[in-house]
C-alpha cells in the first residue's frame, strides 16, 4: 500500500482545511475520500494543483474530518444533527458516524431513544428494520417507510388489500406480499420505490406457461439475493415460490406434498448453514403446528416436526412462533405464556423440551392479546410477550433483561436491524426505537 504522507488541502465552501493522507485513507474505499486513491492507495493530485474545492458545509466537513482522525463523533451545538447526517450521505461516511454515535447492539443495554406515531388506519400487521437502520411499517393496507434518519417517505398505498408481511430490500425498495392482484394486478408480491410509492415489478407465479393469480404471504431472502415467499393458489394450492431479487423472475416452487401440511406459512427463514428454509406454520392459523426445513436442491423435505396427535391437555403448549438456531442444531418455538420449547434439528418429530423458567407473564391473557415473537441476533434470543421484550442469553438461555414502555399496549411485532430494534405496538399507531449507547469516553 503507497499511502503518501503529504498534507491535503481542501477548499470546503470557502474554508481551507488540511490533513494527511493517513487520515483520509480511514475513510472506506467507496467513500468521497476514497476516491480521491488510485488502486496503490496514491493520492490523486487536485486538477489546479492548489487544494481539491468541494461546495458543501464546512462546518460539517469539519466535524467528519475530525470523526476521521480520532474515531470520536463530536456534535458541537451550531450543527444541526440532521444536516450532519446529510452530509456524511454525501461523503459515504454514514458507516462512520452510525458506528461512533452508537455502541456494538447488545440487549442488555439497550435504551428507548424515541417512539414515532404514525397515522395510518387499521391495527398494525409488521414492522422490519433494514440493515441501514430504517424501517418500514404496515398498518393494514398501507406500508409507511423510515430512512435511518427516520424520516417519513410517502406511503405505499395497496389500494385497500391488506398487507401479509413487507421485506426491506435495500435502501431504495420495498418488498411487499398481499392478497392476489395486490390491487393492481393478478401478482400477490410486488417490489415498490421506498422514495415515491410507486409500483416497480409485479413477481408472477408461472405454471405450465401461464400465469397464476395467487397470495402472497410470509417472506424471507438468501444472501444470493433469492426471495422466498409462502403461497396460496386461489384453489387452496399451498407452496413456496422462489424468485431472483434481481432480475424478479420466479427461478423455483415448492409445492405441498400430500401427507405434509405446508399451509400459508407464519414464518420462513433461511439458513445458510444448511443452506434450507425453514417453513413454519403456526397456531392459530392451524389447529396443529408444522415446521419443517426444506431442501430446494433436491425438492425435499429434510427435517419435519408436528403437534398432530400429541397429547395436548392444555392450550399453553402450542408453538405460537419459532426460529431456527442452527449453532444450537435446536429449533426454537415459543407459546402464548412465554415459555420457551427447543426441538432437535438433528432428530425429526423429537418432542419439544419446554422451561417455564423464562415466564414472564403469569394469569390470563389480556382481551386483546398480541401472540409472542421471536428473533435470533448477535446470540441473543429476544421474545415479545404484550407491552415488553424479553432478552435471554447463555447456552441455557437465561432471562437478562426486559425492554418495556409504559404506554403504547401490546407489541405485535419487533425486528432488529441497523444496530436498533424496533417495536410495533398493536393498540395505537406507534413503535419505538431502542438503541445501545455508546460506551461514554473517558
Amino acid at each position: 500500500m503507497g499511502i503518501q504522507n503529504d498534507i491535503v488541502k481542501f477548499n470546503v465552501g470557502g474554508r481551507i482545511f488540511q490533513t494527511t493522507a493517513t487520515t483520509l485513507a480511514n475513510a472506506n474505499r467507496d467513500s468521497f475520500f476514497g476516491a480521491l486513491f488510485d488502486d496503490n492507495w496514491d493520492l490523486k493530485q487536485p486538477i489546479n494543483g492548489r487544494e481539491f474545492f468541494i461546495d458543501r458545509n464546512p462546518d460539517c466537513f469539519a466535524v467528519l474530518l475530525d470523526l476521521l482522525r480520532t474515531g470520536d463523533l463530536y456534535i458541537p451545538s451550531n450543527v444541526p444533527e440532521r444536516l450532519l447526517y446529510k452530509e456524511a450521505m454525501f461523503y459515504g461516511l454514514i458507516g462512520h458516524v452510525r458506528s461512533a454515535k452508537r455502541g456494538p447492539f447488545d440487549g442488555n443495554r439497550l435504551k428507548l431513544s424515541k417512539s414515532v406515531t404514525g397515522r395510518a388506519p387499521g391495527d398494525g400487521t409488521a414492522i422490519r428494520a433494514g440493515p441501514d437502520g430504517g424501517c418500514c411499517v404496515a398498518h393494514g393496507s398501507m406500508v409507511h417507510v423510515f430512512d435511518w434518519m427516520l424520516e417519513e417517505h410517502p406511503p405505499l398505498n395497496l389500494d385497500y388489500q391488506r398487507v401479509n408481511d413487507i421485506g426491506w430490500v435495500n435502501a431504495e425498495s420495498v418488498l411487499i406480499s398481499a392478497c392476489e392482484r395486490l390491487g393492481r394486478g393478478d401478482s400477490g408480491m410486488g417490489l415498490f420505490s421506498s422514495y415515491t410509492g410507486d409500483l416497480r415489478y409485479k413477481f408472477n407465479v408461472v405454471h405450465d406457461n401461464q400465469i397464476k393469480s395467487y397470495t402472497a404471504g410470509a417472506l424471507c431472502f438468501s444472501p444470493d439475493y433469492k426471495i422466498f415467499a409462502s403461497c396460496k393458489g386461489r384453489s387452496n394450492e399451498y407452496g413456496i415460490g422462489v424468485w431472483d431479487q434481481v432480475t424478479g423472475k420466479q427461478i423455483d416452487f415448492f409445492y405441498e406434498t400430500p401427507g405434509w401440511s405446508l399451509g400459508e406459512a407464519d414464518k420462513l427463514q433461511w439458513l445458510n448453514g444448511t443452506t434450507c428454509l425453514l417453513v413454519a406454520t403456526l397456531f392459530p392459523r392451524k389447529d396443529n403446528c408444522y415446521i419443517s426445513l426444506l431442501d430446494f436442491r433436491q425438492k425435499s423435505t429434510v427435517w419435519s416436526w408436528s403437534d398432530f396427535g400429541a397429547p395436548l391437555t392444555v392450550d399453553e403448549k402450542r408453538a405460537r412462533d419459532a426460529i431456527a438456531m442452527e449453532d444450537c442444531n435446536s429449533v426454537c418455538v415459543v407459546n402464548e405464556y412465554e415459555d420457551l420449547g427447543f426441538i432437535d434439528l438433528r432428530i425429526s418429530g423429537r418432542s419439544v423440551r419446554w422451561s417455564s423458567r423464562s415466564r414472564l407473564m403469569k394469569g390470563k391473557m389480556p382481551d386483546e392479546p398480541c401472540y409472542p415473537k421471536l428473533a435470533l441476533h448477535n446470540g441473543q434470543l429476544f421474545s415479545s410477550m404484550n407491552d415488553s421484550i424479553s432478552v435471554f442469553c447463555g447456552p441455557d438461555w437465561v432471562l437478562t433483561s426486559r425492554l418495556r414502555r409504559s404506554y403504547g399496549g401490546s407489541i405485535c411485532d419487533f425486528s432488529i436491524g441497523g444496530d436498533r430494534l424496533f417495536a410495533l405496538h398493536s393498540e395505537t399507531n406507534v413503535f419505538d426505537i431502542w438503541e445501545t449507547p455508546p460506551t461514554p469516553v473517558i
